[in-house]
């Protein structure tokens, strides 16, 4: 599952609700949405103006925690033939 940390890293840097929605532009109930990780989609655009404002890279932000029960299948990696020159 992927995991909003937004609200750690505005934490450590002290950073309001307020402050960030001012800074990126972004109505300050999306701000609110994103701080609590009750999202279900988010926009690129909107993760780009937060990590410029917060000077933090997405990885900062988002974390990939793994599920607890398998929901999708493993990609098989193709196979690769030799070619013959």
């Amino acid at each position: 599952m992927i995991k909003i940390t937004l609200s750690r890293k505005m934490g450590e840097m002290r950073v309001t609700q307020a402050e960030l929605a001012r800074a990126t532009g972004i109505r300050s109930n999306t701000i609110n949405d994103l701080y609590h990780d009750v999202v279900e989609r988010v926009n690129l655009e909107q993760l780009d103006r937060i990590c410029e404002a917060l000077q933090c890279s997405l990885s900062d932000i988002v974390e990939f925690v793994p599920n607890k029960f398998r929901t999708v299948e493993n990609c098989k990696p193709q196979s690769v033939y030799k070619c013959k020159v």
